[in-house]
């Protein structure tokens, strides 16, 4: 199989944001080191942790100029020593360095096969989106059915995940939402919808529930880290944080203790991947079963031309975007 030495991506030359991510045409292809699979590009996700790395905001990101995004699927198409599978001309997607580039490199054990009948850009999500979700409501957030979970920015990709696990789990889900993409949500299953810019957001979570929501995913941040902290029900109720575009936010031993008698849980993929590597075991484990079954199936995300990649992570900063967005090299 012919690879070329150069290949086109795109850059992000500054810390200053999505705005200085520039499309290069002849930045050398990667080679795969021991443990490591060189693949093709098909498809690449764009994800709000782009962003944060563009800002310098994502905890020991990279530093300019380098090639970014991290998730990608395509077709293996050379291996480095020491691996034994996948093999080339499989079909895989998975997260590594410089993902917006028609080739890029993945550590050989985090490649997921792509599932039977689905294509590469369908197959984004499964080792980011859905992850995530499933770890925050059940392995972390210890969701049963009966409960009431709310559910911020349901209708991305993450969140639109959450709504439908939260649905399949028996959960009745409270969703958030900007104004037109309410239908959206409901379509998933979404019990309530509310909207995200609402400033009476936990009284109407209180109102929906009689006292608070059992479980939150907070993955805003700014001023709606606090009305997550007030929308969880006392003492049993718990928010597991796991994004912040809105910016940074805090809370006090005192305000535990006084204020807000809540469980709060932090929750980042990649250190999940590296530090509890069992309980991510367990999370995949959970997932190719649900899609076996057919609960998580096939996304459809906005495809566009990978040189469209600065304007749509703006779009995707600016919360315009609605599900999976995807860059096509």
């Amino acid at each position: 199989m012919s690879i070329p030495t150069t290949m086109r991506a795109l850059q992000q030359n500054s810390l200053r944001g999505p705005q200085d991510m520039r499309s290069i045409a002849e930045v050398p292809v990667p080679a795969p080191g021991r443990g490591e699979v060189l693949i093709r590009v098909a498809a690449a996700g764009v994800n709000f942790a782009d962003i944060s790395k563009a800002h310098g905001t994502f905890r020991d990101g990279p530093q300019p100029p380098y090639v970014a995004g991290f998730e990608a699927a395509g077709e293996v198409v050379a291996a480095g020593d020491a691996v034994t599978g996948p093999a080339v001309g499989t079909r895989v997607v998975g997260v590594g360095d410089g993902a917006f580039a028609e080739y890029m490199v993945l550590p050989a054990v985090a490649a997921m096969p792509v599932p039977p009948g689905w294509t590469a850009e369908q197959a984004l999500g499964l080792v980011v989106n859905w992850p995530t979700a499933l770890a925050a409501l059940k392995f972390l957030g210890r969701v049963v059915a009966g409960e009431t979970v709310l559910i911020h920015a349901a209708a991305g990709a993450t969140g639109q995940a959450a709504v439908t696990l939260a649905k399949h789990y028996g959960a009745t889900v409270i969703a958030t939402a900007g104004p037109g993409k309410h239908e959206i949500v409901r379509a998933l299953g979404a019990d309530h919808i509310l909207d995200s810019g609402s400033e009476q957001l936990a009284a109407e979570v209180s109102e929906l529930t009689g006292g608070g929501a059992d479980l939150v995913l907070e993955c805003v941040g700014g001023a709606t880290f606090q009305t997550s902290l007030s929308a969880a029900k006392r003492v049993t109720g718990r928010v597991v944080v796991y994004g912040l575009p809105g910016g940074e936010a805090a809370i006090t031993n005192w305000e535990l203790v006084y204020k807000n008698q809540i469980q709060l849980i932090g929750l980042n993929i990649g250190v999940l991947i590296e530090s509890a590597p069992q309980l991510f075991g367990e999370v995949m484990g959970e997932l190719f079963g649900l899609i076996a079954t057919g609960i998580v199936r096939p996304a459809r995300p906005a495809t566009h031309d990978l040189a469209d990649g600065p304007k749509v992570l703006a779009e995707l900063e600016n919360r315009t975007t609605i599900g999976k967005l995807a860059l096509l090299p």
